[in-house]
């Protein structure tokens, strides 16, 4: 017997999910902070803020998908759970990198090449779970009538996924490492979806 999966429990355990990774990122943060003491914790309510807004954009990507398709099967529950693992997993790289720069900690080339590894790893498997789930919606979601944007967004994170390994390879090898080459490159993020967009629409001459 077959059973038919429910998108809205889906949806709520993955709203639970990103709801306690932000729990995690705010735990510590102003425990025992007083007036004298707010000047030295605010690189941490700092570095907090923008991980925080990180994941909710992260969470957006993920809402979007859910309303971009109503197809759902096994594959796309177990693409889901190893995205919401690797949400959880990329909040630890993500504070210790911010921690790093608006604190002012000095730590050694390796630690910080090591962060940024952990970080590219994190970011590259959060957008490759986003790829594979556009590109199952698209090829199974047959009666949703939207297959080209599916095929698009499927194509679009794939640059993500892209951009990630490159600043990881950049970072394993130490690359511009002093120069902080290795996050720069995510700049290109921008320019290289434009481009694509210009092209797909072109390809399929679609219009925006």
């Amino acid at each position: 017997m077959k059973f038919i999966h429910s998108k809205d429990r889906l949806e709520s355990v993955s709203d639970g999910v990103f709801a306690f990774a932000a729990t995690l990122m705010v735990v510590n943060i102003g425990a025992n902070t007083n007036v004298n003491s707010f000047v030295d914790e605010l690189p941490n309510f700092i570095s907090f803020a923008i991980s925080f807004f990180v994941m909710m954009a992260i969470w957006k990507v993920h809402y979007n998908f859910f309303r971009r398709t109503n197809y759902i099967d096994n594959l796309v529950i177990a693409l889901n759970m190893i995205l919401l693992f690797t949400v959880l997993f990329y909040i630890f790289p993500i504070r210790s990198l911010l921690n790093t720069g608006i604190g002012g900690e000095r730590i050694s080339i390796d630690t910080f090449s090591n962060i940024l590894q952990l970080y590219s790893i994190g970011f590259s498997l959060i957008f490759l779970c986003i790829h594979l789930l556009y590109l199952r919606a698209f090829k199974k979601d047959t009666k949703n009538g939207k297959n080209f944007k599916l095929l698009f967004y499927a194509r679009h994170f794939f640059i993500f996924v892209i951009v990630g390994v490159f600043s990881f390879l950049l970072a394993r090898f130490q690359i511009g490492l002093r120069f902080g080459v290795p996050g720069f490159v995510y700049c290109f993020l921008g320019p290289l979806c434009y481009l694509h967009s210009k092209q797909f629409h072109k390809k399929y001459d679609l219009k925006y």
